[in-house]
């Protein structure tokens, strides 16, 4: 069951792999101009919305809650599902897992918060919303992320740059696989319920096990190398992200992965993208010295 989707933030890193794979299955895709086009507008006529804005760090307690008070009058208005691609910056610390769509939502750091009330906004609601969830994104060109701007950075010289502890696992989600599911999840969107929480499994990795498949990508040794936060905490005083990107540091030391249990019930015969495979297209850019920086103009999703 194809149909209309309108794409908030097809600029962005899932915005934009979801109007390929919108378009690659055959739905009528629309985009959206923030300075110049209506949500309501756009919204007439389109039966899902598919929610990739997101502020900067410094802005989400100034933005998040109005942002996405429009699009769920929008949708409502319109008779539209919403998907919001979710994260993971909804769970404390010390957390059990592997988390699923019943683990609690209790989040104690205010961007963690930020999230548990927005999505709160979504099931609350009554307009039909499916939160796709997952973990750090590998996307397949340099978007000013901590894959590509921190971690291969210097993959050229042989070394691989990691936040956090390189002997716990960390969730990954490899964009292009994120947005199939979503187009999946959208064509069966009124078998679901109202509101939905389904965690993507993606990768479960490492520091350690990427840095060893990079080695096999790349065809040569690649040396990991963990990333000093002193020079963050220096800036705290007039970077506004750095408060931010610390408050998200424990993310990094926190073992973690999701339970992609649900999505598998749902969507049968899903394959995702080996991991090699996927690491080859987030590479090309690494070399070259090209990209964004990372400010907080271009951090949208980093834990």
């Amino acid at each position: 069951m194809t149909g209309t989707v309108l794409i908030l933030g097809s600029t962005g890193r899932f915005g934009r792999n979801a109007a390929i794979a919108f378009r690659a299955a055959g739905w009528t895709v629309r985009g959206f101009d923030r300075f110049k086009d209506d949500l309501l507008t756009s919204a007439r006529g389109v039966d899902v919305i598919v929610n990739g804005w997101n502020p900067p760090y410094p802005e989400w307690a100034q933005f998040v809650p109005d942002l996405h008070a429009q699009v769920i009058s929008a949708a409502r208005a319109a008779g539209a599902t919403v998907i919001l691609p979710g994260n993971v910056y909804v769970f404390a610390p010390d957390t059990p897992g592997p988390w699923t769509a019943d683990t609690p939502h209790l989040a104690i750091n205010p961007l963690g918060q930020i999230r548990v009330r927005m999505e709160e906004a979504y099931r609350s609601s009554g307009v039909r919303t499916i939160v796709l969830r997952a973990g750090d994104f590998i996307d397949t060109q340099a978007s000013g992320n901590w894959f590509d701007q921190i971690m291969i950075k210097p993959l050229a010289k042989g070394r691989f740059v990691y936040p956090g502890n390189p002997d716990i696992t960390h969730a990954w989600a490899y964009l292009p696989d994120l947005a199939r599911a979503a187009v999946l999840l959208a064509e069966m969107r009124n078998d679901l319920p109202r509101f939905c929480d389904i965690p993507f499994a993606g990768y479960k990795l490492t520091g350690n096990q990427i840095a060893e498949a990079l080695s096999k990508v790349t065809s040569g040794p690649v040396r990991l190398k963990q990333m000093h936060w002193w020079p963050i905490n220096l800036a705290r005083p007039f970077w506004k992200l750095a408060p931010h990107l610390i408050e998200m540091r424990y993310l990094w030391n926190t073992p973690h992965s999701l339970d992609g249990s649900l999505f598998e019930n749902l969507v049968e015969g899903f394959k995702p993208t080996p991991l090699e495979n996927a690491l080859k297209t987030a590479l090309p850019h690494a070399a070259s010295g090209t990209g964004q920086k990372l400010t907080a103009n271009s951090v949208h999703e980093l834990s």
